[in-house]
């Protein structure tokens, strides 16, 4: 399989919301107005797909940079602490393709994204209530260390609040 990173379109809206529904609790559920909202004020959403099948997205990553009129709890945490940030709000790989590297892929992106933006950190959040210790372990692989912790929908979800240096700023 050979890997493209592509700009998420319009066209790609059905499959990301199934894509993102899918990774719930990993990611929070989203409807169609709300993912319309989220990829029209993010500094950048892209996905991953085979080059031989453009149209099927198999990875999605979507980023806000500070300043962005972005309501998330977590985003409004990391806001409170910097001004020079890329955040990653969610990144999904589709079932049957995690353990391909797709993650690394986007998120290789990510911070080419954030080198150019001239951004100093990209911050995220994972989940450690509901667990998620296969995303933790992906985070630190990748630079990551948690940087606090924040109890969130009404405290039904904890989250590591996470930041990596970007390298070559």
């Amino acid at each position: 399989m050979s890997i493209v990173v592509r700009p998420v379109s319009p066209a790609d809206e059905t499959q990301l919301l199934r894509l993102n529904n899918a990774a719930v609790p990993a990611v929070n559920e989203l409807d169609e107005a709300a993912l319309r909202a989220i990829l029209s004020d993010s500094h950048l959403s892209i996905a991953v797909v085979d080059e031989r099948d453009l149209q099927t997205v198999l990875g999605f990553v979507v980023t806000f940079v500070a300043g962005a009129p972005y309501d998330s709890e977590n985003y409004r945490w990391f806001e409170t602490r910097s001004d020079d940030f890329l955040y990653v709000d969610r990144i999904v790989v589709a079932d049957g393709h995690r353990g391909r590297k797709l993650g690394q892929v986007l998120y290789s992106a990510v911070f080419e994204a954030a080198r150019d933006a001239r951004r100093r950190e990209v911050f995220c959040e994972v989940n450690l209530q509901p667990p998620n210790p296969g995303s933790l372990a992906f985070h630190g692989r990748l630079g990551f260390s948690e940087v606090g912790q924040q109890a969130t929908k009404g405290g039904t979800v904890v989250v590591s609040l996470m930041a990596a240096q970007v390298a070559g700023r």
